[in-house]
């Protein structure tokens, strides 16, 4: 692709380093910047600038958040006791938007996964075996995608959580199995998480 600008050139190599983004729909998207007011451009800068500088994670849950407690964390009319473990924020968003769950989260940062060479020290499951340890929690409910991997972490993690007297509990397989969380409608994912059923019964005796 040959650039009139050096930098246009670099702005299209820039966007075209996100996700699913193509040098061709980099340089639509940029030539769109272009076309817009200077003030919408500066717009985008100003809050992708302040997302980097000023984001943080939420000392109890880990969920992406502008304090230290995010906001679900910090509202009193959610259950603390019930804890839905999940890979990232969207798996968040996803549940939450189900309007069906009132407990807390924990966001684990990611799956266990050897091929990319992440491993249990690589996420926060310590952080939440010790939040268990504590005794606050009655509850946990797996809400990992229905994958390999997904089922690894789940099944570390309630190796962990052994002779700690906690209720460990998985959504209902309602999602497609090998489809990740984020994807799945509002209904079915509201649908799996009222449904949820033990743990211990989701495992596949060979």
């Amino acid at each position: 692709m040959e650039f009139s600008s050096k930098l246009l050139e670099n702005a299209v190599y820039e966007m075209s380093q996100l996700p699913g983004i193509g040098k061709r729909t980099a340089l639509r998207l940029v030539l769109h910047l272009l076309k817009r007011p200077e003030t919408q451009t500066a717009q985008l800068s100003k809050a992708l600038t302040a997302l980097r500088e000023d984001i943080c994670f939420c000392s109890n849950c880990h969920n992406i958040s502008d304090q230290e407690l995010c906001e679900i964390c910090s509202n009193p009319k959610r259950d603390e006791a019930t804890v839905c473990v999940v890979e990232d924020i969207r798996d968040v968003m996803a549940i939450e938007n189900t309007g069906q769950f009132v407990g807390h989260y924990h966001v684990l940062g990611g799956k266990i996964s050897p091929i990319e060479g992440v491993g249990p020290q690589d996420l926060s499951i310590a952080q939440l075996v010790a939040k268990v340890k504590t005794g606050k929690v009655n509850e946990l409910i797996f809400a990992l995608s229905a994958t390999m991997e997904g089922d690894t972490t789940n099944f570390y993690i309630y190796k962990q959580l052994q002779g700690i007297e906690v209720k460990t509990s998985t959504i209902a397989r309602g999602i497609p199995v090998g489809d990740e969380l984020e994807y799945a409608d509002e209904v079915t994912l509201g649908r799996s998480i009222v449904n949820r059923i033990p743990f211990e019964g989701s495992l596949r005796i060979s």
